[in-house]
Parts: structure tokens; C-alpha cells; sequence
């Protein structure tokens, strides 16, 4: 016998070394320990995070249909709350003659002799191991206590090096979910795909059932831009709510039971049937901008843990980031879009005070000399003149509003705009413009077709006016995604590191990367100038 137990507790610590899944290595330990004591009823019990709390149970002796009968697995009370409130063996002769059992549930078979050991590793309970019914109606020995204590101790061994693998494995999930992030606040320029990546991560790494990502808005509600796990985008949540309590305090704060808690988000909570929740604020610099919202952990126990809420304020932290990096682009886009108006303007101003200003004061001087005529042939003449100036003058008018916005691109598209341009360039510089597009029958977005249009048109400007072009050509390309466009001029170019500022280029590259897009210029003097572009086409 004694040769038995040697055999079976050095089987045990190989299946220790050699197998990896947790529930088959205890479930042989239990069964091994059942055989080693003549047990007929075995059962090892792990203690959870939560008060007096099993997350697992596995049991030897009973069949399938008896554990469906049974019902649900104890929750430690009894005799097997004894043991997790004082982890020291026990061993009953009667179990019913300890003032600490409370019986058994319905259906479940009867058992009198009691052995139970905790799995115990440097002072630090794991659960305990249960054996009942010894062989014959005999009371379990102390030699089978020493066997069933080396064997909760190999137990106690697993289960903290499958808590430590666990650990490592959600610690590296993490990292790649963080680093993931870190690089798309680099490299992704829309917010709202950045928020929804963090809200994918979020839900994944705490295992809720749904993770939001709701802004501020200025009116003090609260809007969600972002969610995973359920489909709650765009819903608006109030003033009076845990995501304003939550960034009026600047912390982070978890609800167990949603239904007790008087600030709770209503709307959100009756939509997807929350029993807990986690709300963190996101702050920059004491700024508050929204709130990441967790809701209810998946499995039997829906509340959230230390770890989950320490997660949910790191991806708060990102989200923060990435909303006011978005904002302070935003802030930057607009002023340079403002700058570039103004400067617009004051050309504008200058062109109509310089050049049509002037032409309307001759228009009244040569009105002067036609009412003034000594003659009949003085005042045709005069006249003459005058509607010449006049015609110019309106051409120039046309001019100008066609550069504030032509109506062309409005009513007809990008194409017809462009050729409609190129031949008022042509007629007023004699540069011959070609326009080539290839971008099938529908038209482009209203912002990329403005874009295009103003690059073109400051491409045509350069050419008359700096690059004395003779021919000039734009070729319009649709592909998959995007948009190419590509002009070229046979001008006398230019150094490209020498033109710094000027030529429009800053403009013309601004346009492109608030679009996202790629702009490209190659020049040389002598050679002409190519401009290449490619904006994508949502």
C-alpha cells in the first residue's frame, strides 16, 4: 500500500510538470486523492476574488446526471466555508455533528466521514481539497491527512503557476493592445477610428459586455462617438448623469449594482441592461473632454475588479490623448484656414481697388467726356472707348468671382470646372491648358473637387505668371481609394529648395494633408515643373 501511495504522488508531480490545462491537472489530483484514501466522494474547491466565492469546483464520484441534479456549485458556505475562513484540515467523523454544516442541497447523495485540507503555498490560501465517504464507514486517518496535505501542496503549486501564466499572458495582451494604440496615435489622423480601436481593446482586455467612448459636449451632455460590444453610437447622455459626476470629481469610479446607484447613466444602462459599470473621466491637463464607459464582466459575475478599473483608466488616459490631439489639429487647421482666407481677401481688395476701382473711375472720367463732346464723332468716340472699358472691366468682375467660387464646379463638376478654367487662361495668357480626366461617371466628394480645383488653379497661376509656360497639362486619374492628378507645365522651372514659401506651395500642400493625401513637386531650372498628388476618396 505504502508503494501505491509512493506511485501515485510521483505521478502526480509529473502530470504537475507535464500538463498545462489547469482543470485536467486537478481534476487527476482530486482523483488520485479519492483512490490514495479509499474516499468514495472527492472534490477540490479554488477560492475566487470575491468574498467566500469558489471559481472553481471539481468533484470525483458523481456522474453527470447527479451534478445536473444537484443544481448549482456550492458557494462556500457550511463546512467548506469553515475551511476557507480557517485553513486548517479538518477531519469529521459526522459531518451533520458539527455545528457548522448546514446539510445538503436537494438531490445530493448522502455523506458522513469528512477530510478536508487547504491547498496552501508560502501562507497563501488557494482552496481547499474535500474527501467524504472513507471505504467501509471507517473515519479517514491522519496518514491519509499527510497524503491528501502533500497532494493539496502540488494542487497549491499549479494553481499559482496557472495564476502566473494567466498573469503573463493578459500582461502581454495588454502590452500589444497599448502599443497598438501608441502607434495608431502616430500614424491615424481620423479620431473616430482611433476611438473605436481603443473601445475594441478596452472591452477585449477587461472581457466586458460593452465599452463606450462618450465626449463632452458643449452644452455639458455627454455624446458617444465610439463603442464595441454594442450598438450605441450617437445616443446623448445628460448633464445629471455618472459621467458628469465622474469628471466633476476628475476620478475614476465603479458601481456594482447599477440599479442602487442614483447617478448611474439611465439611458445607457436601460439600453443594454447594465447591472455594473465602470466610468473613467478623460482628462488633458485638467481639461475634461468625455468619459470611457465599461459595462457588466462577462461570466457569472458581472462586476468589475481592481485590474479591470486600472485598465479602463489607462485606455481613458489614450483616449484623452488622442481627443486632444484631434482638437489642437483641428484648432491649427482652422487658424491656417482662416490665415488663408485673409491673405485671399486681401488680394481680392487689392485686385478690386487697384484694377477695378480704377477702371470704374475712367468709366466715370470717359462718362464726362462723352456729356462734354463738341462734337456728334467726340461723343461716339467717346462712347466707343467706354464700352471697351466697360467689357474689360466686367471681365475682370467674372474674373474675380470665378476665383471666389465657380459656379461650374457647383453645377457641373470638377472636369467641366477645370476646362472652363483652362480656357480663360488661355484666353488671357495664351497658355495652351489640355485637361485629361479618367475618373468615371461619379463625381468626387464636394471637398476633394475644391481641393483639386484650387491646386490646379494656383499650378496655372505659377505657369503664367513665374514659369513662362507655353503648354500645360492636367490628368485626372480615379483608382480604388483615391484620386491622382498630375500637372505638368514646360516652363523655365525653378530650384525647389529655393522657393521656400512662395509659389502657393504651402497652400497647395496644406490643402493636401488636411484631405490626408500625398503632394509631391519636382523642378528644375530649364526643365519645367510636375506636380503629383493622390487624395483618398472615402
Amino acid at each position: 500500500m505504502a508503494r501505491t501511495r509512493e506511485r501515485a504522488l510521483v505521478d502526480a508531480g509529473m502530470a504537475l510538470a507535464s500538463d498545462l490545462d489547469l482543470d485536467r491537472l486537478l481534476g487527476r489530483l482530486v482523483e488520485i486523492a479519492a483512490e490514495l484514501t479509499g474516499a468514495r466522494y472527492a472534490a477540490l474547491g479554488v477560492i475566487g476574488t470575491g468574498p467566500r466565492r469558489l471559481e472553481r469546483f471539481l468533484s470525483y464520484g458523481l456522474d453527470d446526471a447527479a451534478r445536473d441534479a444537484i443544481g448549482d456549485l456550492p458557494e462556500g458556505r457550511g463546512i467548506l466555508g469553515a475551511l476557507i475562513d480557517d485553513a486548517r484540515p479538518l477531519r469529521l467523523r459526522e459531518i451533520a455533528s458539527d455545528s457548522r454544516s448546514v446539510g445538503f442541497p436537494a438531490n445530493h447523495p448522502p455523506m458522513r466521514s469528512f477530510l478536508g485540507v487547504p491547498i496552501l503555498l508560502r501562507g497563501v490560501a488557494y482552496g481547499n481539497l474535500y474527501l467524504t465517504e472513507k471505504a467501509d464507514g471507517e473515519e479517514f486517518s491522519r496518514e491519509d491527512e499527510e497524503i491528501v496535505t502533500l497532494l493539496a501542496a502540488q494542487a497549491a503549486v499549479a494553481i499559482e503557476n496557472a495564476r502566473l501564466y494567466g498573469q503573463a499572458t493578459r500582461w502581454s495582451s495588454q502590452l500589444e493592445s497599448m502599443n497598438e494604440i501608441a502607434a495608431a496615435l502616430v500614424e491615424e489622423m481620423e479620431l473616430q477610428r482611433l476611438l473605436e480601436l481603443i473601445a475594441d481593446r478596452a472591452r477585449s482586455l477587461v472581457q466586458a459586455r460593452a465599452v463606450a467612448v462618450a465626449l463632452l459636449q458643449p452644452d455639458g451632455t455627454f455624446r458617444i462617438e465610439a463603442s464595441s460590444g454594442a450598438d450605441v453610437a450617437g445616443l446623448v447622455v445628460g448633464r445629471a448623469s455618472k459621467s458628469a459626476a465622474v469628471v466633476a470629481r476628475g476620478r475614476s469610479e465603479r458601481t456594482d449594482d447599477v440599479a442602487a446607484d442614483p447617478e448611474i447613466d439611465r439611458e445607457i444602462a436601460e439600453r443594454l441592461g447594465a447591472r455594473s459599470q465602470v466610468v473613467a473621466p478623460l482628462l488633458a491637463r485638467d481639461r475634461a473632454l468625455g468619459v470611457v464607459i465599461a459595462v457588466d464582466r462577462e461570466g457569472d459575475d458581472p462586476r468589475f475588479d481592481d485590474e479591470a478599473l486600472r485598465l479602463i483608466e489607462s485606455f481613458a488616459r489614450r483616449a484623452a490623448m488622442a481627443v486632444n490631439v484631434s482638437q489642437r489639429v483641428s484648432r491649427d487647421a482652422l487658424r491656417r484656414a482662416v490665415a488663408a482666407q485673409e491673405l485671399e481677401r486681401k488680394r481680392l481688395a487689392r485686385e478690386l481697388h487697384d484694377e477695378t476701382g480704377q477702371a470704374l473711375t475712367s468709366i466715370l472720367l470717359q462718362l464726362s467726356n462723352a456729356e462734354s463732346a463738341a462734337s456728334l464723332d467726340d461723343a461716339r468716340h467717346a462712347i466707343r472707348d467706354l464700352r471697351d472699358l466697360v467689357v474689360e472691366t466686367l471681365q475682370d468682375v467674372r474674373r474675380l468671382a470665378v476665383e471666389l467660387r465657380p459656379s461650374a464646379l457647383d453645377d457641373f463638376g470638377l472636369v467641366p470646372a477645370l476646362r472652363r478654367l483652362g480656357q480663360t487662361v488661355r484666353e488671357a495668357s495664351g497658355l495652351d491648358v489640355q485637361v485629361e480626366a479618367r475618373l468615371g461617371d461619379a463625381r468626387l466628394p464636394p471637398e476633394i473637387e475644391t481641393a483639386v480645383y484650387r491646386i490646379v488653379q494656383e499650378a496655372l497661376t505659377n505657369a503664367v505668371k513665374h514659369a513662362d509656360a507655353r503648354h500645360l497639362s492636367v490628368v485626372l486619374t480615379r483608382k480604388a481609394s483615391s484620386v491622382a492628378i498630375l500637372v505638368e507645365d514646360d516652363g523655365r522651372g525653378f530650384e525647389p529648395s529655393h522657393a521656400g514659401g512662395g509659389l502657393g506651395l504651402v497652400g497647395m500642400r496644406e490643402r493636401v494633408d488636411l484631405l490626408g493625401g500625398s503632394f509631391s513637386l519636382e523642378s528644375s531650372p530649364d526643365a519645367g515643373t510636375t506636380i503629383q498628388l493622390q487624395l483618398p476618396v472615402p
